[in-house]
């Protein structure tokens, strides 16, 4: 459903500006200091009121320490939760990474990198290509937007679809930038059918992934294979360059 001649012409785009998580500015007056640093225990006994009072130092530590806890609890959960139901899928000669569920197989494919497909509905299916571009990166080419009105306009072109929308576009880091897209399409092959892609540019290569499930009204897209589906969509990516 991609193509790499998506990739004619170059444009310029403009990064998003990135966001600061902590900013010790916010606790910069005495009175703040005074309350972040003393916390007052009540007995009933209003006379037997003690003071406990942490140093800056430690108070820093504990909150460093509870946040690399709490990172620490999400990151195993996120674990456990992918390992339940997908696999990690590693070509390295290509050069890239995806999960995949467990039950779907691989199968040969011209045309695809690699291809696996739902045993009980082979049309829903995972896939990547790799193909040679010269731009360095998907930022010289366009924005997210801009590549997504490219892929739905090259869909609606297409003498089987008869409708097509795109429904969101993002981006994220991995090893470089990763653009990603969702959209629906009625096609007269397989009616209608969400589709999932992402795509990114590596060592000149364009790498892209779509990610092919069925949505019709009479059988929806459940909401446990959509989450399930989104993880394939934000694990794919680039292996580090060595």
């Amino acid at each position: 459903m991609w193509s790499s001649s998506f990739l004619a012409s170059s444009h310029n785009f403009s990064p998003p500006p990135k966001l600061s998580l902590l900013s010790s500015s916010s606790f910069s007056s005495s009175s703040h200091h005074k309350k972040i640093q003393t916390f007052l225990c009540f007995s009933q006994n209003h006379s037997s009121t003690v003071g406990i009072c942490f140093s800056k130092r430690h108070l820093n530590l504990s909150i460093l320490t509870l946040l690399f806890n709490g990172g620490f609890l999400l990151d195993k959960a996120k674990s456990m939760a992918e390992s339940e139901d997908l696999q990690r899928y590693t070509d390295s000669k290509d050069g890239f990474t995806l999960l995949v569920p467990y039950s779907w197989t691989k199968v040969e494919k011209a045309g695809a990198n690699v291809l696996f497909e739902e045993p009980e509905k082979r049309s829903n299916n995972i896939g990547v290509v790799v193909s040679p571009v010269r731009i360095k990166s998907l930022e010289d080419f366009g924005t997210p937007q801009f590549v997504a009105d490219k892929l739905i306009n090259a869909e609606k072109r297409k003498e089987s679809t008869k409708e097509a929308e795109v429904v969101s576009v993002g981006e994220r880091l991995g090893q470089g930038q990763v653009y990603e897209f969702e959209y629906k399409i009625d096609s007269t092959r397989g009616g209608i059918k969400r589709v999932f892609s992402a795509a990114f540019v590596s060592s000149k290569k364009l790498y892209m992934l779509n990610v092919v499930h069925s949505d019709s009204p009479e059988n929806p897209l459940a909401s446990s294979t959509r989450v399930l589906l989104e993880q394939v969509l934000h694990s794919f990516d680039a292996l580090p360059l060595t």
